[in-house]
């Protein structure tokens, strides 16, 4: 059998991430933070738990990353979805909505990502997954008409972060549909954009099949991920 190329070892190295990080994200969402192992990640990824410790300095960055690539795609699906629009307003109200949705449909796995930013030994842990979604909320203020996207950004990131905060603080939570009122107030944004809290979501009820999210298929000339071996690097 002939050794795999340089790109197939690439494109499983990239495959085994992302079952990870699908993994992390469902694990926390059903059982929590604590309850959740690196171990057990890896063993739903199907993988070798020293894998994990190869990508990733630690579980926290590990499920910041994970819950960074969920939002980001999470948005972006919903900023995309037909009908397509451009107009700045509309993008806008489907952003805000994306956010808070995640805060209603996934609790657990939201108020597990808060939690982790608050704590000073990791905080806040710029990635790729993070940039990405800062990408796409830059995008829409400036959409949205900013004339200085540098101050508007951070500030539409601080609202959205605290309005996922309130949505989600055990005990005196506020109801999303008066988080998102405020922030359509704020933003000078129509009631019936984006996906108003009576409206049907896109695609129904909220989905818990997020493998759309992560490319976690086999890569080409190889087997599937539950049969695949670990990726290897031939050039060592």
């Amino acid at each position: 059998m002939s050794p795999r190329s340089a790109s197939v070892n690439e494109e499983l190295r990239r495959r085994s991430k992302e079952r990870l990080l699908q993994a992390a994200v469902e694990l926390v969402g059903e059982h929590g933070y604590d309850a959740t192992t690196l171990g057990d990640i890896a063993d739903r990824a199907g993988s070798a738990r020293g894998l994990v410790s190869y990508y990733f300095p630690g579980k926290r960055q590990l499920v910041q990353s994970a819950v960074h690539r969920l939002m980001h795609r999470t948005l972006e699906e919903a900023l995309e979805r037909e009908p397509r629009t451009a107009e700045g307003p509309e993008r806008m109200a489907r952003a805000i909505d994306a956010i808070l949705g995640l805060a209603r449909d996934r609790p657990v796995l939201m108020r597990q990502h808060m939690a982790g930013l608050l704590q000073a030994e990791v905080g806040f842990v710029p990635c790729p997954e993070q940039r990405r979604l800062a990408e796409l909320l830059r995008d829409t203020v400036a959409r949205h008409g900013s004339q200085d996207v540098d101050h508007d950004y951070p500030m539409l990131r601080a609202l959205l972060m605290g309005a996922v905060f309130a949505a989600l603080v055990p005990g005196v939570p506020m109801p999303v549909p008066v988080l998102r009122a405020e922030l359509f107030k704020r933003y000078r944004l129509d009631w019936d954009m984006g996906v108003p809290p009576d409206a049907e979501a896109p695609g129904g009820a909220c989905d818990t099949d997020l493998s759309r999210f992560f490319a976690t298929g086999a890569a080409p000339g190889c087997p599937p991920p539950a049969a695949a071996a670990e990726p290897t690097d031939q050039s060592k």
